[in-house]
């Protein structure tokens, strides 16, 4: 295992982090009850990250049972406190919700204290003045922190790039959990900002939000050779020095080889890996009206997040990555701040972005054309009815209390 500093924290990390948002059954609620098959799960693969030497983990109050299962699977195992770093996330809205939050977040894990603990969602303005206002949970967070309850204080972002920079310019954290991959790079002036205030910077899911790596489209696999589509993602994301660590969300014990197979003995910036990328750049330039991601044409006014739409365009375009495309894109209006944006239908032809476009692209003609391409309506009743299972599951934890 290779392990890097996690910035300021001064924290000796491992390069892959036990991501646990995924353990069998996980997200089924309620939070505490835990199946046998589903603890089971999470002892195995926790038993093996350790093993491995993996020695950060990672979680989150968000991800149903997440949190309850490494509680129970670090107990059955007898896990020395001082061989792991626990990272936890949450998002009380108020100074008064942090701290019964946190104490019931050390409970649920079994911990007497956490090593890293995130801000859980600074996705736009609101949210990142509801967390740093005075005497709100960023300031309770830090209170906590000279208590020994936690060591550090970071934030995760889904949030645009202006957003992340705002946030890591307030001086208050620690570490950012944040979205950067190969087929995503719109947040490279984040992670160098990061790298400029000595910030740790966390990669949010490399294989699957980084482009399903784990069943690439042909066209990856062929550019990608001889690696593996992870290995080079992967190899990509370490190959800046401001990235600590990424999260893999390591359920299957066959997760362990495809993803430790992306260490490369500290050598992330050889010619061989500047060849394969020179492979993987190709496809793009020859893309028709090739979006360049500026991000000018916002705001649009019907709440269209056309570079977010445009991106998959490019990367079926460029690389056949339809079953991506189609899973993100039909992610729109569903998630919230989590990933905002509307279906490119909405489009009225208004033309207020056309101006704005530096690539004069017919901006509308190509909202349509990847609309079609990508909409997929059983996709996006499947994500509704998740997310108002989720919805329903959070309401009755706050109607009934004590309900977990």
């Amino acid at each position: 295992m290779e392990y890097r500093r996690f910035g300021k924290t001064e924290e000796n990390i491992s390069v892959i982090t036990l991501g646990g948002m995924r353990f069998k059954h996980g997200w089924n609620p309620p939070r505490s009850l835990l199946p046998k098959e589903s603890i089971q799960n999470c002892i195995e693969i926790t038993r093996q990250a350790l093993e491995l030497g993996i020695n950060h983990i990672e979680t989150a109050h968000g991800y149903m049972k997440s949190e309850n299962l490494y509680g129970e699977a670090l107990k059955e195992l007898g896990t020395p406190r001082e061989s792991f770093k626990m990272m936890t996330k949450g998002a009380p809205m108020t100074g008064e919700e942090t701290r019964a939050l946190v104490e019931e977040q050390l409970d649920s894990l079994k911990l007497d204290y956490l090593d890293f603990y995130g801000w859980h969602g600074i996705n736009n303005e609101e949210r990142l003045k509801a967390a740093v206002k005075p005497g709100g949970p960023v300031e309770v967070l830090h209170r906590l922190r000279e208590e020994g309850l936690i060591r550090h204080i970071g934030f995760s972002t889904h949030g645009s790039l202006d957003i992340i920079q705002e946030a890591l310019n307030t001086n208050l954290f620690s570490f950012v959990n944040l979205h950067y991959y190969y087929f995503f790079q719109r947040n490279l002036a984040a992670v160098r900002l990061a790298g400029e205030k000595d910030i740790g910077v966390f990669i949010i899911s490399p294989n699957e939000k980084g482009g399903m790596l784990w069943k690439p489209s042909r066209k990856v696999e062929e550019a990608c050779h001889p690696l593996t589509a992870i290995e080079f993602n992967g190899r990509f994301c370490l190959s800046h020095p401001e990235v600590t660590t990424l999260s893999m969300g390591i359920h299957e014990p066959e997760h362990f080889s495809q993803n430790l197979s992306i260490l490369n003995g500290e050598d992330y910036t050889s010619p061989a890996s500047r060849v394969i990328q020179e492979k993987m750049d190709a496809p793009l330039s020859k893309v028709s009206s090739l979006c360049t991601l500026c991000a000018e044409c916002l705001p649009c006014p019907e709440e269209i997040n056309i570079p977010e739409v445009l991106r998959f365009r490019n990367l079926l375009q460029a690389y056949e990555m339809e079953d991506y495309g189609k899973f993100r894109y039909n992610m729109f209006e569903g998630e919230g701040h989590w990933f905002p944006g509307n279906f490119a239908s909405k489009c009225t032809e208004c033309g207020d972005c056309l101006p704005r476009c530096p690539e004069k692209l017919e901006i509308p003609k190509l909202l349509k054309e990847t609309h079609a391409n990508l909409f997929n309506r059983k996709a996006w009743f499947k994500n509704q009815v998740f997310q108002l299972a989720v919805s329903a599951a959070k309401f009755l934890r706050k109607l009934v209390p004590g309900l977990t």
